[in-house]
Order: C-alpha cells, then sequence, then structure tokens
C-alpha cells in the first residue's frame, strides 16, 4: 500500500497546472508564498516554466521586467494564487491587472474551495462564486479603463489620472499617463480571463491565510480567544452561530482528503470539532457517492480540552527553534475591506497570527568574525564609487550621505541589510539521503535533535573532503563545534547553494542553543516543573509558588538590569504572567471541585493581585498588555515622576542638613501640604483604576481554571486512569497521546462522536430491521489516521504522538498530524491574554 505523502499531494498539484504556470508571472499572495517555500515549491514552479516569481501584496510594474527563463518575448500571461477569499483579495488582482501592460490572459487560483467562497459569512459571492467573481472583475477593470480614457482626453493628464487611482489611500501604484497605457488597457479589457480552484495549497491550514485567521469563537461566557475553540458545553454551534473559522477548516480537510484520494471515517471530540466534522460529513454525503478511495480514519479535536500542553515548554528542538527564531513581519491586513457588511462589534473581522515563516540569521552566523573588516571595505568601495560616479556634479553632502547610509545597511538598520539577505527558512523538501530534515527532527527531543543535525553535518563535511579543526565531543552538540562545521560548509559560493538545507538547519539550531534563548527556556522549564510538583499539594502552596515566581520576575537592579538569583533575571514579568497562566490551569485541574470564585482563597488571590499591580507600578515602561490598553501612558508618567522625586530627595539630603536651624514658612508648608494630598489623590486613583484592571485579569483566569470542570463530561470519563500518563518534568501528557493510547488499544473513548454519512444512516434506520444495520467503525481499525487539531498543535505533541504509536505496537498505521496553526507559548500568551484574547 502506497503511503500518504501531503507534501508529494502539494506539489503534484502544482504540476498539474503546468500549462498556466509556463510563461506566466506568477503572483503569490503571503500565504502561498509561506506554504510554497516550506514545501519546496519554487523550483518546481520555476522548471514549468515561470517567467517571475513575485509578492501579490508589493507587486510593481518593473515585475514584468524579471525573465528568470531568458525568454525574450513581453509577458502576456499573469498568475495569481491566493490563500485568501477572492472578496479579500480582490483589490490586489485589480491592481496587478491595471499595473501591467499587455496581459492578455489572467489566471487566479486560490485555496479557498468554490463553495465555501460562497458559504462564508457576509461573503458577496453566490453558489457560482467563481464566474461570479470574474464577471465582478471584469465590471472593475473596464470601469478603470473608462477613467483612464475620460482622463486622458482632459488637458491635465498627469495630475487627474493620478487623482483617479488613489483608490481611496489603499496604498495602490498609480498607473503612468501616457497614450501607450491608455491602448493597452483598451487591448486587454476584452481579454481571456480564467478562474478556477487550486489545490496547490494544501497546507492551508498551518500558514497566513484565510483558513488559519478566520475566528474560531466569537465573543461569549464560553470564549476564551478567537483564535480557539469555546469550552465546550454540550452544544456544537450550529447554523448561523458557525464561526467562518470551522467553515473553513471543514472545506479544507474535505479537499484535502479528496485531494489524497481518502474516504475519511470522522470521529470529532469537543463542540467545535464535533461542528466541523458534521460540515465534512454533509458535504461527503453530496459529492462522494459513487466514488472509490482509500478509507481512513479523522480524529478532530479542541485545542480547549487541553490548553495545557502548547502553553509549557516541553522537550522539542523544532519548539525551540520556532520560539527563539524571528518570524517575518507580515506584508498587509486583509480585513474589512470596502463594501462589505459591517460585522457584529463582538465578532473579530480576522484573527492576526504571527507568520511561520522563520527568519533564520544565516548571514550572522557566516559573517560574526569577519563582519568589521568587510563593513569597513564595502564602506571605502561605496566612497570610491560615489567619489568617481560624477567627479564634476556631485558634492560632499551627498557623498557622506550615501557612506552613512551604506554604514546604515551594515549595522542592521536597513530592510537592505546584507545579513538579511542571507536569511533563510525552514524547507520541508530539503533531504539527507533522501530523509527529509523538517521530518526527522519534528519529534526530536532538544538535545537528541541537536546531535542528529551534529551528525547531519559531520557525514556532509565527510563526503566532501571538506577539514574542520574542531574538538567534537560524542552525544553532545554545542555552538564551538556547529559554527566553524556551518562556516566551512559555506565557504563557497558553490558549497554554500549545494547543502543549503543543512546549513540552514544547523544555524536555526545555533539560535536555539544561544546562551540567551536556551537560559530562558530553561528557566521556564524549571518553574513549570515547581509550578507541577507543588500543585499536587494543596492549593495554598501553588498560590504561595505563583506568587513568588512573580515577585522573582520583577526584581530588578539599580541599573535596570535584572538579577541573576536562580529564576530571577532569567524572565520578564510577561513571562511571570505566561507561568500565573500555566498555574490557574493546573489548579483548575487538581482541585477541580473550587468555588466559582477561583481555585484559591480570597486572601491568596488578593496577594497574587498585589503582586501583580506593584510589579506593573514598578515595570511600567515595559509592560504592554491588553488589559492595561489606555492606561499605560499614565502608568509610565507615574513611574517617571517616582524616579525624579527620588532623584530629588538624594539632591536634596546634604540641603537638609543646613536648614535644621530654621523651619520652612507657615505658607511654604501649607502649599506642601495641598500639593502631597493631592499627589496621594492621583496616585489613588491610578492604583484602583489599575486594580479594577487586574480584577478583570482574575475572571479571565478563572475561567482558564475552570475548563476541566466544564469539560468534565467529556474528560472524566476518558481519563480516570489519568494518574498513569506521567511526562517530562512531571507535567501530564498531553491530550492527543492519552486519546491514541486509548484509541490504538481499542478502548472506549467517552465523549468521543462519530460522524455517518447519509448512506450510513439509511442502513442503520432503514434495513436495520431486516438485520442489514451496519456497525459503528473503530478508529483503531483504520491503517491511515489523521489527527487534526482545531485551534493549533506544537511539536511536543508531534514527539508525543510518535510515543503512543510506538507503544501501541502498530508499525502499520499511517499517521497524518496537523492543526489550524503552529502553537509556542508566546503564541498562547498572546491568545490567552495579548491582542488576540477576549480579556
Amino acid at each position: 500500500m502506497a503511503a500518504v505523502d501531503v507534501i508529494k499531494s502539494c506539489l503534484d498539484s502544482i504540476a498539474q497546472i503546468s500549462e498556466h504556470v509556463e510563461g506566466a508571472i506568477l503572483y503569490l499572495d503571503s500565504g502561498c508564498t509561506e506554504s510554497f517555500q516550506f514545501t519546496g515549491a519554487f523550483p518546481v514552479l520555476l522548471e514549468l516554466g515561470a517567467r517571475a516569481i513575485c509578492s501579490l501584496e508589493n507587486m510593481s510594474s518593473l515585475d514584468s521586467v524579471v525573465n528568470w527563463n531568458s525568454n525574450s518575448d513581453p509577458a502576456w500571461k499573469v498568475v495569481v494564487m491566493t490563500s485568501r477569499l477572492l472578496s479579500d483579495a480582490h483589490r490586489y488582482i485589480l491592481r496587478c491587472l491595471s499595473t501591467h501592460k499587455g496581459v492578455r490572459q489572467c489566471t487566479v487560483f486560490t485555496s479557498i474551495s468554490e463553495l465555501a467562497q460562497s458559504a462564508y459569512p457576509d461573503s458577496p459571492l453566490g453558489p457560482d462564486a467563481f464566474h461570479e467573481y470574474e464577471i465582478l472583475l471584469l465590471q472593475d477593470y473596464e470601469e478603470i479603463v473608462k477613467k483612464i480614457q475620460k482622463k486622458a482626453s482632459q488637458s491635465d493628464v498627469s495630475s487627474n489620472f493620478q487623482e483617479s487611482l488613489t483608490f481611496e489611500d489603499e496604498g495602490w501604484s498609480r498607473l503612468t499617463s501616457s497614450e501607450e497605457d491608455v491602448s493597452h488597457c483598451e487591448a486587454t479589457s476584452s481579454g481571456k480571463y480564467l478562474f478556477g480552484e487550486s489545490h496547490t495549497e494544501y497546507l492551508g491550514g498551518k500558514i497566513e491565510g484565510s483558513v488559519s485567521e478566520a475566528y474560531l469563537s466569537a465573543k461569549h461566557e464560553d470564549s476564551l480567544s478567537p483564535g480557539l475553540p469555546p469550552i465546550s458545553t454540550g452544544v456544537p454551534p450550529d447554523g448561523d452561530d458557525v464561526p467562518p473559522g470551522a467553515l473553513l477548516t471543514a472545506h479544507f480537510l474535505y479537499h484535502l482528503a479528496a485531494k489524497m484520494d481518502l474516504k475519511m471515517e470522522i470521529f470529532s471530540l469537543g463542540d467545535l470539532s464535533k461542528t466541523v466534522g458534521k460540515i465534512m460529513t454533509d458535504m461527503s454525503s453530496l459529492y462522494d457517492v459513487g466514488r472509490r478511495k482509500r478509507s481512513a480514519g479523522l480524529l478532530l479535536i479542541d485545542r480547549t480540552l487541553d490548553l495545557l500542553t502548547p502553553c509549557c515548554h516541553g522537550d522539542s528542538l523544532v519548539d525551540c527553534m520556532f520560539s527563539s527564531l524571528p518570524r517575518r513581519e507580515k506584508t498587509t491586513s486583509y480585513s474589512s475591506t470596502k463594501g462589505s457588511k459591517t460585522q457584529h462589534k463582538l465578532v473579530p473581522s480576522s484573527l492576526q497570527r504571527a507568520p511561520l515563516d522563520v527568519q533564520i540569521p544565516l548571514g550572522k552566523v557566516l559573517q560574526e568574525e569577519e563582519s568589521n573588516t568587510n563593513d569597513s571595505r564595502l564602506a571605502e568601495r561605496i566612497e570610491a564609487f560615489l567619489g568617481g560616479w560624477d567627479a564634476c556634479n556631485s558634492s560632499p553632502p551627498e557623498t557622506v550621505d550615501l557612506v552613512n547610509l551604506c554604514n546604515k545597511v551594515h549595522d542592521g538598520k536597513s530592510f537592505l541589510s546584507e545579513s538579511q539577505l542571507l536569511n533563510g527558512s525552514f524547507v520541508s523538501t530539503e533531504t539527507f539521503r533522501g530523509t527529509p530534515y523538517m521530518e526527522a527532527i519534528l519529534d526530536r527531543r532538544t538535545k537528541d535533535g541537536a546531535v542528529l543535525v551534529k551528525k547531519w553535518l559531520q557525514e556532509t563535511l565527510r563526503r566532501q573532503n571538506i577539514n574542520v579543526n574542531v574538538k567534537i565531543r560524542p552525544g553532545f552538540a554545542t555552538k564551538s563545534e556547529l559554527q566553524p562545521m556551518i562556516r566551512a560548509l559555506a565557504k563557497s559560493q558553490s558549497s554554500l547553494i549545494r547543502n543549503k538545507g543543512i546549513i540552514q538547519l544547523g544555524a536555526a539550531v545555533l539560535v536555539a542553543l544561544d546562551e540567551s534563548h536556551s537560559t530562558r527556556w530553561n528557566a521556564f522549564v524549571s518553574a513549570e516543573k515547581i509550578l507541577s510538583a507543588t500543585a499536587g499539594d494543596t492549593s495554598q502552596s501553588l498560590g504561595a509558588q505563583i506568587g513568588d515566581l512573580i515577585h522573582k520576575s520583577t526584581m530588578l537592579g539599580s541599573d535596570g538590569d535584572k538579577k541573576t538569583d536562580n529564576l530571577q533575571g532569567l524572565l520578564s514579568f510577561k513571562d511571570a504572567l505566561l507561568l500565573v497562566i500555566v498555574g490557574y490551569i493546573l489548579a483548575g485541574e487538581n482541585f477541580p471541585t473550587s468555588g466559582s470564585g477561583g481555585p484559591f482563597s480570597w486572601q491568596e488571590e488578593h496577594f497574587l493581585k498585589e503582586a501583580i499591580v506593584d510589579a506593573i507600578l514598578e515595570n511600567a515602561s515595559v509592560v504592554k498588555l491588553k488589559f492595561l490598553d489606555g492606561l499605560t501612558e499614565e502608568l509610565e508618567a507615574n513611574l517617571d515622576r517616582k524616579k525624579s522625586e527620588d532623584t530629588k530627595e538624594a539632591s536634596s539630603d546634604q540641603l537638609e542638613s543646613d536648614d535644621d536651624q530654621w523651619g520652612k514658612w507657615g505658607d511654604e508648608e501649607e502649599d506642601d501640604g495641598k500639593n502631597d494630598k493631592k499627589q496621594v489623590y492621583s496616585d489613588m486613583q491610578l492604583k484602583l483604576e489599575l486594580l479594577d484592571r487586574v480584577d478583570n485579569l482574575f475572571k479571565s483566569l478563572h475561567k482558564l481554571s475552570t475548563v476541566k470542570r466544564r469539560n468534565l463530561s467529556l474528560r472524566e470519563g476518558t481519563f480516570s486512569l489519568e494518574s498513569n500518563f506521567t511526562g517530562d518534568f512531571g507535567l501530564n501528557k498531553s491530550l492527543i497521546y492519552k486519546l491514541l493510547t486509548r484509541v490504538l488499544g481499542k478502548h472506549d473513548v467517552p465523549g468521543l462522536e462519530y460522524h455517518s454519512t447519509t448512506v450510513g444512516r439509511l442502513f442503520k434506520s432503514g434495513f436495520g430491521r431486516f438485520g442489514l444495520g451496519q456497525t459503528k467503525p473503530s478508529l483503531a481499525d483504520q491503517n491511515i489516521i489523521m489527527v487534526f487539531v482545531v485551534g493549533g498543535i506544537n511539536a511536543a505533541e508531534v514527539r508525543e504522538v510518535q510515543e503512543a504509536l510506538s507503544e501501541s505496537g502498530r508499525p502499520d498505521v499511517e499517521l497524518i498530524l496537523g492543526g489550524t496553526t503552529f502553537l509556542t507559548p508566546d503564541d498562547m500568551f498572546t491568545l490567552l491574554m495579548g491582542d488576540s484574547s477576549y480579556i
């Protein structure tokens, strides 16, 4: 039986549209760019004859000048690939058509199916979405052509033309006003436009796109964040209450399964997962009749059923790398396009997730030792070039300015810095002797993964006869070992290109192992271990431990640097708040019978509130949190005033000794008394307002602590043997591990719902009386199992899934693991307490 390969399915889909790609300028939006980068699709696109591959959001009229295949013919074909709804990408597609000359054919591919385009809430498109969009795009384009022709007939062509194409400050590029442009528009207005659905983007759930950014829950009593499913209450959302994220996720999974020729037997755990499963089942009943496919099991799980695992810092190299490496900045916002209906105030327009396209600082790793020499040489060359460029007319100030610009470039202050030009990203198709790098390290612990990367580097150097003078210690991987090997492989341009996969991966491991990142990660691990151990005692012990962590994280030295006593100085106040989240989730799981007022007593919680208030007042300049919106400036002003007062008091100590025989005059004493009263009142008002904000924060923490109790009907029966599952650092194993252990062991999972198709229900109800009823399928009977977490997944869970599979003794089972996004602990903080929370 052939293995299931998601990446291969993606690349095969691209090959199927080769006739559209050949000779075309390809425009990819940020979501497609991220996905294609990870799947290694860019070489495939170029091999298929793409003229150029450009950014849709940052398109330019100069894109048509680029010609990868050295074809002298002018570009006449444009292909747009988007991970967005057509209504969201429309303005960029229109801008693309309005800018290029000679375009006679435009093909648009979208990762959102035609049915999902029409079913999406507030969508302007109907059931025949692709054809309707083709008509709308042509109408809008022809309207622009008419405006150009009208303005061209007036005397002041240039100014009026530019004015007509302002596009209401949307950032649109303006066309030139030549007669050639006008004739071009006349020619292309009747050109051929093809629109269709593309299945080339099947990692859509993991990328920056409509699937991952559509909200999963609106704001209500049972919701935590737009990026997480609501707390399961046993009543799945239905009808108009279905969040757009659930709708798009269901369509995405359905078409992914169809592309891989899989017929899914769907099982779900959690309210929103049940809704996703129902939508998929209804689609299968309509479209899969009579089609023969391989059988597979799909297990859908709500992320909200296990919030603890992604909040904690597990032993995973990939998690460490994603938490340590910088991410690409978001290119633009697609939300709230003009003409769309105004959404309800409790419904977010879109969820702003951090892109998963990491920026591996390869330039820094390769040029650290010689950067100063290279910088000075380049600056000298540019200065000499500028001096000879126009010796007669160039002025010294201009030369100085450009030399300064060169220096800024090498200081990393410019977006064109050499280090940034050498930035790399993870590519799943890069392999070592046929073994994909990313797949091999995805389930590795930090130490094991780093050692494996070191072995790959050593073997690559050996095969290419490159000697490196470095002492190698077996069983360990350190910066002093990895960096010389990486530099040796990248010494020549040909070697750098040939070995870029392992070089970029090695550089990413270096960043993760760097002391600035590894010490913070290990500090989190230690703190989480302490909280987990304390949670097994009493709520009083856990509450006191949380307060102690808050106190330690906010102790600063006199120079503003944090002290380094145990956990002190390694964790910031924001980090302490993440630990507070972990502590409250642990408290809810260990003390599920606590009252509605929270898992701790009034006295314990009052102590925690006071600790947080004091921490905010003492660190106002560095605390940027959503629940403090509108109060940050006042807090900073209060902190500055206190610092100023402390300085004045220190400077006046000596003066007071000279005035010991003279008291203050009566009027001065009275004025000072009034000022003190006014200041005390101001401080009191600020603290009261801050206390109100902190009270609201703790209401959200109470909700987190009740997640397990409110999901008790789903989890109590399922994991009554929870004490048998113990994992790293004393923390419990993840929910996915426990589920798969029971499923693969063929044990019942209470609360797990099976979604039967219409045909299946017919057999069970209509023919069951004749003894022809079908038995309920078991997930354990499937040889292919896809596990999808609605809300996101992390790499530590990937490792635990592999452990569960290994322990089950089922080598015949193929597992596909995915989620709506990839989560780090920092991402969870953003979802639960940051900009993407409902706090």
